[in-house]
């Protein structure tokens, strides 16, 4: 088994960003999404802390110490870029002005339930952020995540075991396994990821996949 490398994945993700769109990308795994803006198409990369045009990691030597996303990852300015205040960042996502937003995900329900904030593991402090704000603002949320935990556990499920960010607000899940929709009728399969089998992938969901 294979499957897909962090930038294979956030590859795969931008494949699927319609030209035009205004994107906030969450902190960690969607983070890489930046350096990938599929050929011929204008994608406009947003970040919290108050970036609008963000562009890749700059090469090794060249870091801005003083230009950082959200997951203080150094970036780039795309051309056009612009910068401002939080609360203006924050207007932008609250008031409907983004129109995707790409987090990461501690787990995913097949009604589209999202858990990304507390894990109630006092080794992980938890962390609110910016993701209740954007599935509260944002029409379209798409998830970038590990399939399974470190120790094999789904973290594809029929519930949400841990504290809720939002009720049945994602609409796409990226893993290193597979893309998956979510339907009425729960996790639909939408691409399998090099090397993987649909019964391997069903082996390690914790909630049916239909195709």
């Amino acid at each position: 088994m294979t499957g897909w490398s962090d930038s294979e994945l956030a590859a795969r993700v931008a494949l699927d960003i319609p030209d035009g769109s205004y994107v906030n990308l969450g902190i960690g795994k969607p983070t890489h999404v930046s350096a990938h803006v599929p050929e011929g198409r204008e994608v406009i990369y947003h970040s919290e802390n108050g970036i609008l045009g963000v562009g890749p990691t700059p090469p090794e030597g060249q870091e801005d110490p003083e230009l950082i996303d959200a997951s203080k990852r150094f970036v780039t300015p795309a051309p056009g870029a612009s910068y401002f205040e939080h609360a203006d960042s924050f207007a932008m996502m609250r008031g409907g002005h983004i129109d995707i937003a790409v987090l990461g995900a501690y787990q995913v329900a097949c009604n589209g339930d999202l858990a990304n904030w507390a894990t109630l593991d006092e080794k992980f402090p938890p962390a609110v952020g910016g993701a209740m704000d954007l599935v509260a603002g944002v029409p379209t949320i798409l998830v970038m995540m590990r399939h399974t935990d470190r120790d094999g556990s789904p973290k594809l499920l029929e519930r949400c075991t841990y504290p809720l960010t939002g009720l049945g607000v994602v609409t796409r899940v990226y893993t290193d396994l597979a893309v998956l929709d979510i339907t009425p009728q729960g996790f639909r399969l939408r691409d399998l990821a090099p090397g993987i089998d649909l019964d391997h992938l069903r082996s390690v969901t914790g909630a049916s996949i239909t195709t």
